[in-house]
C-alpha cells in the first residue's frame, strides 16, 4: 500500500473514531463548555479557581452541603431517639449544623436570586421544578424556626422549656418532612455532584472550575460551625443537669 493509501485510511480511521465518541456524548452546550473547562483547568488563575463554575459550580457547592447535612442530620436523629444519654451531642451538632444550613441556604438562595433578576445562565439553567420550588418556602421558614428556637433554648436554659419546646419539636417535625423531601427529589444530582468534584478519577476533577473555592466554603462552614458548637459548650451544663433535659414533663 503506497503512502497515499495509508495516509486515506489513517483520516478514515480518525473520523470513526470521533463518531464513535460524539455518538456517546451528544454535543451539547454543556458538553463543550465542561471540555473547554477541562482543557483550560491547569492555566486557571486564581480567581477562577476560588471563583469559578458558575451555575455547575453552584450546584455542585449545594450539593457538597446537602452531602454534610444528610451525615449530620442523620446523628441528629440518632441522638433523639437516645435523648437522655445524648444530649450533650444533640446540643453540640445542632449548633455545628448551622454553618452547613446557612452555607445551603446562602447556594440556593443566591441561584433563586440571579434567576428572577434574569440573569442569562441561570434562566437558561433553568427553576427547579414546580413541587420543588412550592415547598422552598417552608423549608426556609420551617429552618429558620427551628434553628432560631433551639438556640433561644440553649442560651434561655431550661426555664424556657414550657414557651419554645413545643415550637422547636412541631418546627423541627415540618423542618424534617420538607427537607427530607427536598433531600430525596435532588439525590440524583447531589451524588452525581459530589463524585464529579470528590470522586478519586482524576479525569474528573477540576471538572468545572472553582473546586478550590468550594472546598474553602464548605470547610469554612464546618470549621464555623465546630467552633461555635465549641463556644458555647459551657451553655449545655443546665440542660445537662436539668432531670428532663429536653423530654416533655
Amino acid at each position: 500500500m503506497d503512502a497515499e493509501h495509508v495516509s486515506i485510511a489513517r483520516a478514515a480511521a480518525r473520523g470513526a473514531a470521533r463518531a464513535t465518541v460524539a455518538s456517546a456524548e451528544p454535543a451539547t452546550e454543556a458538553t463543550r463548555v465542561r471540555s473547554t473547562w477541562r482543557a483550560d483547568a491547569p492555566r486557571a488563575g486564581l480567581r477562577a479557581r476560588l471563583l469559578g463554575g458558575g451555575t455547575d459550580g453552584n450546584e455542585l457547592l449545594t450539593s457538597a452541603a446537602g452531602g454534610v447535612l444528610i451525615v449530620l442530620l442523620a446523628i441528629i436523629g440518632l441522638t433523639i431517639v437516645q435523648m437522655r444519654p445524648l444530649l450533650s451531642v444533640h446540643l453540640f451538632v445542632g449548633m455545628l449544623l448551622i454553618g452547613p444550613v446557612a452555607l445551603k441556604l446562602a447556594t440556593t438562595g443566591y441561584r433563586f436570586a440571579r434567576y428572577y433578576t434574569l440573569n442569562g445562565a441561570y434562566r437558561r439553567k433553568g427553576a427547579p421544578p414546580t413541587p420543588l420550588r412550592a415547598i422552598a418556602p417552608i423549608v426556609v421558614v420551617s429552618t429558620i424556626v427551628v434553628f432560631v428556637s433551639g438556640v433561644l433554648l440553649l442560651f434561655l436554659g431550661p426555664s424556657s422549656r414550657d414557651a419554645l419546646l413545643p415550637l422547636h419539636k412541631v418546627s423541627f417535625i415540618v423542618w424534617v418532612v420538607f427537607t427530607a423531601f427536598h433531600v430525596l427529589a435532588h439525590l440524583p444530582t447531589m451524588t452525581r455532584g459530589l463524585r464529579e468534584d470528590y470522586g478519586a478519577l482524576d479525569r474528573l476533577r477540576g471538572y468545572v472550575p472553582g473546586r478550590s473555592g468550594r472546598i474553602f466554603s464548605l470547610a469554612g462552614a464546618l470549621v464555623a460551625g465546630t467552633v461555635l458548637a465549641i463556644v458555647v459548650i459551657p451553655q449545655f451544663g443546665p440542660w445537662l443537669s436539668h432531670p428532663h433535659g429536653l423530654h416533655p414533663h
